[in-house]
Protein backbone atom coordinates (compact mmCIF):
# COMPACT_ATOMS: atom_id res chain seq x y z
CA UNK A 1 0.00 0.00 0.00
CA UNK A 2 2.92 2.81 0.28
CA UNK A 3 4.90 1.97 -2.14
CA UNK A 4 0.95 2.48 -4.17
CA UNK A 5 1.03 5.67 -2.70
CA UNK A 6 4.32 7.03 -2.84
CA UNK A 7 4.17 6.24 -6.73
CA UNK A 8 0.79 7.96 -7.11
CA UNK A 9 2.39 11.06 -5.33
CA UNK A 10 5.75 10.70 -7.52
CA UNK A 11 3.07 10.24 -10.88
CA UNK A 12 1.10 13.50 -9.30
CA UNK A 13 4.20 15.24 -8.89
CA UNK A 14 6.17 14.83 -12.30
CA UNK A 15 2.95 15.33 -14.04
CA UNK A 16 2.61 18.63 -12.86
CA UNK A 17 3.37 22.11 -15.23
CA UNK A 18 7.11 22.93 -14.51
CA UNK A 19 6.29 26.14 -12.80
CA UNK A 20 4.41 24.62 -9.60
CA UNK A 21 7.10 21.61 -9.36
CA UNK A 22 9.60 25.14 -9.11
CA UNK A 23 7.36 27.16 -6.86
CA UNK A 24 6.06 24.68 -4.99
CA UNK A 25 8.10 22.29 -4.43
CA UNK A 26 10.19 23.25 -1.47
CA UNK A 27 6.74 23.75 0.21
CA UNK A 28 5.53 20.36 -1.10
CA UNK A 29 8.75 18.87 0.35
CA UNK A 30 8.31 20.24 3.95
CA UNK A 31 4.86 19.72 4.59
CA UNK A 32 5.99 16.19 3.53
CA UNK A 33 8.65 16.14 5.62
CA UNK A 34 7.03 17.00 8.12
CA UNK A 35 3.54 15.02 8.15
CA UNK A 36 4.24 12.42 5.86
CA UNK A 37 7.45 11.49 7.53
CA UNK A 38 6.49 12.40 10.39
CA UNK A 39 9.14 14.83 10.72
CA UNK A 40 7.33 17.49 13.18
CA UNK A 41 8.26 15.15 15.99
CA UNK A 42 11.77 15.25 15.08
CA UNK A 43 11.71 18.95 15.29
CA UNK A 44 10.50 18.59 19.26
CA UNK A 45 13.48 15.73 19.83
CA UNK A 46 15.95 14.72 16.96
CA UNK A 47 17.16 12.04 19.04
CA UNK A 48 20.61 13.17 18.51
CA UNK A 49 23.99 11.22 20.56
CA UNK A 50 27.58 10.88 20.10
CA UNK A 51 28.76 7.46 19.45
CA UNK A 52 32.45 8.36 19.72
CA UNK A 53 34.75 11.13 19.49
CA UNK A 54 33.78 12.38 15.84
CA UNK A 55 30.70 10.59 15.23
CA UNK A 56 27.42 11.11 15.35
CA UNK A 57 23.82 9.39 15.27
CA UNK A 58 20.14 11.02 14.72
CA UNK A 59 16.88 10.82 13.53
CA UNK A 60 16.05 11.75 9.89
CA UNK A 61 17.53 15.35 9.93
CA UNK A 62 16.01 18.64 8.91
CA UNK A 63 17.72 21.41 6.95
CA UNK A 64 18.49 23.52 9.78
CA UNK A 65 19.66 20.13 11.71
CA UNK A 66 22.39 19.92 8.67
CA UNK A 67 23.05 23.53 9.02
CA UNK A 68 23.94 22.87 12.39
CA UNK A 69 26.08 19.80 11.90
CA UNK A 70 28.21 21.42 9.25
CA UNK A 71 28.48 24.56 11.46
CA UNK A 72 29.70 22.18 14.46
CA UNK A 73 32.96 20.61 11.78
CA UNK A 74 30.59 17.43 10.27
CA UNK A 75 32.10 16.16 6.49
CA UNK A 76 30.19 13.39 5.88
CA UNK A 77 25.90 12.51 6.58
CA UNK A 78 25.34 8.92 6.30
CA UNK A 79 21.93 8.16 5.03
CA UNK A 80 20.45 4.73 6.41
CA UNK A 81 17.43 4.93 4.70
CA UNK A 82 18.41 5.06 1.39
CA UNK A 83 17.63 6.95 -1.48
CA UNK A 84 13.85 7.77 -1.52
CA UNK A 85 11.45 9.46 -3.02
CA UNK A 86 10.24 11.69 -0.33
CA UNK A 87 10.61 15.66 1.31
CA UNK A 88 12.80 14.99 3.78
CA UNK A 89 15.27 13.33 1.13
CA UNK A 90 15.44 15.91 -1.34
CA UNK A 91 15.28 18.34 1.42
CA UNK A 92 18.54 16.27 2.94
CA UNK A 93 20.29 16.00 -0.63
CA UNK A 94 19.58 19.93 -1.22
CA UNK A 95 20.80 20.92 2.12
CA UNK A 96 24.14 18.81 2.30
CA UNK A 97 25.41 20.25 -1.38
CA UNK A 98 24.53 23.63 -0.02
CA UNK A 99 26.50 23.34 3.16
CA UNK A 100 29.46 21.66 1.63
CA UNK A 101 28.51 18.19 3.57
CA UNK A 102 28.83 14.68 1.51
CA UNK A 103 25.56 12.78 1.86
CA UNK A 104 26.15 8.96 1.89
CA UNK A 105 23.43 6.77 1.35
CA UNK A 106 23.49 3.27 2.78
CA UNK A 107 21.07 1.53 3.13
CA UNK A 108 19.95 -1.18 5.95
CA UNK A 109 17.11 -2.93 7.58
CA UNK A 110 15.75 -2.36 11.10
CA UNK A 111 13.52 -5.70 11.23
CA UNK A 112 16.04 -8.58 9.45
CA UNK A 113 18.97 -10.07 10.14
CA UNK A 114 21.94 -8.26 8.70
CA UNK A 115 23.51 -9.98 5.68
CA UNK A 116 27.49 -10.67 5.49
CA UNK A 117 27.61 -7.71 2.62
CA UNK A 118 25.62 -5.60 4.25
CA UNK A 119 28.02 -5.60 7.83
CA UNK A 120 31.41 -6.10 5.01
CA UNK A 121 29.76 -2.74 3.41
CA UNK A 122 29.59 -0.76 6.53
CA UNK A 123 33.24 -2.27 7.82
CA UNK A 124 34.52 -0.73 4.23
CA UNK A 125 32.17 2.46 4.33
CA UNK A 126 33.73 3.60 8.03
CA UNK A 127 37.32 2.91 6.21
CA UNK A 128 36.22 5.55 3.57
CA UNK A 129 34.14 8.45 4.63
CA UNK A 130 35.65 11.70 5.83
CA UNK A 131 35.22 12.73 9.66
CA UNK A 132 33.56 13.86 11.40
CA UNK A 133 30.41 12.31 10.42
CA UNK A 134 26.90 11.68 11.62
CA UNK A 135 24.60 8.78 10.54
CA UNK A 136 20.76 8.81 10.90
CA UNK A 137 17.51 6.40 9.80
CA UNK A 138 13.81 7.68 10.03
CA UNK A 139 13.85 7.40 14.28
CA UNK A 140 17.71 7.27 15.23
CA UNK A 141 16.61 4.17 16.93
CA UNK A 142 17.05 0.62 15.26
CA UNK A 143 19.35 1.29 11.77
CA UNK A 144 21.05 3.87 13.10
CA UNK A 145 21.74 1.79 16.23
CA UNK A 146 22.97 -1.48 14.05
CA UNK A 147 25.30 0.68 12.69
CA UNK A 148 26.54 2.34 15.28
CA UNK A 149 27.44 -0.94 16.89
CA UNK A 150 29.24 -2.06 13.73
CA UNK A 151 31.51 1.64 14.00
CA UNK A 152 32.43 1.32 17.66
CA UNK A 153 33.81 -3.29 17.10
CA UNK A 154 35.28 -2.10 13.67
CA UNK A 155 37.03 1.49 14.21
CA UNK A 156 37.14 2.21 17.86
CA UNK A 157 37.87 -1.76 19.00
CA UNK A 158 35.27 -1.85 21.50
CA UNK A 159 33.94 -5.51 22.90
CA UNK A 160 30.69 -6.14 20.99
CA UNK A 161 29.18 -6.68 24.76
CA UNK A 162 30.08 -2.83 25.51
CA UNK A 163 28.84 -1.71 21.41
CA UNK A 164 25.76 -3.27 21.58
CA UNK A 165 24.36 -0.95 24.03
CA UNK A 166 23.73 1.33 21.17
CA UNK A 167 20.59 -0.67 20.92
CA UNK A 168 18.92 0.04 23.86
CA UNK A 169 15.41 2.27 24.61
CA UNK A 170 17.53 4.87 25.72
CA UNK A 171 17.22 5.81 21.70
CA UNK A 172 13.39 4.61 21.66
CA UNK A 173 14.84 0.74 20.52
CA UNK A 174 12.38 -1.78 20.92
CA UNK A 175 14.37 -5.13 21.47
CA UNK A 176 10.85 -6.68 21.68
CA UNK A 177 9.56 -5.92 18.48
CA UNK A 178 10.76 -7.30 15.24
CA UNK A 179 13.76 -4.74 15.50
CA UNK A 180 14.86 -7.32 18.58
CA UNK A 181 16.34 -9.54 15.29
CA UNK A 182 19.39 -6.83 15.79
CA UNK A 183 19.95 -7.46 19.54
CA UNK A 184 19.75 -11.21 18.76
CA UNK A 185 22.37 -10.87 16.03
CA UNK A 186 25.22 -9.56 18.66
CA UNK A 187 23.80 -11.92 21.50
CA UNK A 188 24.24 -15.30 18.88
CA UNK A 189 28.01 -13.83 17.98
CA UNK A 190 28.44 -13.70 22.32
CA UNK A 191 26.86 -17.15 23.01
CA UNK A 192 29.05 -18.93 20.29
CA UNK A 193 32.27 -16.83 21.11
CA UNK A 194 31.72 -18.35 25.08
CA UNK A 195 32.14 -21.64 24.15
CA UNK A 196 34.42 -21.05 20.99
CA UNK A 197 36.36 -17.89 21.26
CA UNK A 198 36.53 -16.50 18.08
CA UNK A 199 36.34 -12.41 16.95
CA UNK A 200 33.27 -10.93 15.51
CA UNK A 201 34.13 -10.16 12.05
CA UNK A 202 35.52 -13.91 11.59
CA UNK A 203 32.68 -15.15 13.17
CA UNK A 204 30.64 -13.31 10.74
CA UNK A 205 32.75 -14.35 7.62
CA UNK A 206 32.82 -18.37 8.80
CA UNK A 207 30.07 -18.91 11.21
CA UNK A 208 27.23 -16.41 10.89
CA UNK A 209 23.79 -18.03 9.31
CA UNK A 210 21.06 -14.89 8.66
CA UNK A 211 18.62 -17.29 7.27
CA UNK A 212 18.69 -19.48 10.83
CA UNK A 213 18.97 -15.95 12.59
CA UNK A 214 15.53 -15.29 11.42
CA UNK A 215 14.02 -18.97 11.93
CA UNK A 216 15.13 -18.67 15.63
CA UNK A 217 13.99 -15.38 16.59
CA UNK A 218 10.68 -14.38 18.05
CA UNK A 219 8.94 -11.03 18.38
CA UNK A 220 6.13 -10.08 20.94
CA UNK A 221 2.73 -9.37 19.30
CA UNK A 222 2.18 -5.93 21.95
CA UNK A 223 6.18 -4.55 21.00
CA UNK A 224 5.30 -5.04 16.90
CA UNK A 225 2.14 -3.12 17.78
CA UNK A 226 3.42 -0.71 19.48
CA UNK A 227 6.34 0.04 16.90
CA UNK A 228 4.51 -0.74 13.47
CA UNK A 229 1.36 0.65 14.58
CA UNK A 230 1.59 3.53 17.14
CA UNK A 231 5.58 4.59 15.94
CA UNK A 232 5.35 3.57 12.46
CA UNK A 233 8.67 2.74 12.45
CA UNK A 234 10.56 1.76 9.60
Amino acid sequence: MRRKVRALRQGAFEASPGWVRSSLGPVVNYLDMLFVDHGIFRVIYPNRHKIAGNVWRMAQPAPHHIRAAARAGIRTIVNLRGERYCGSYWLEEKACARHGVRLENYQVRSRAAPTREEIRGARELFKRVEYPMLMHCKSGADRVGLMSVLYLIAVEGKPVDEARRQLSARFGHFRQADTGILDYFFESYLAYSREHPIAFFDWVDTVYDADELKRQFKARGWANAVVNTILRRE
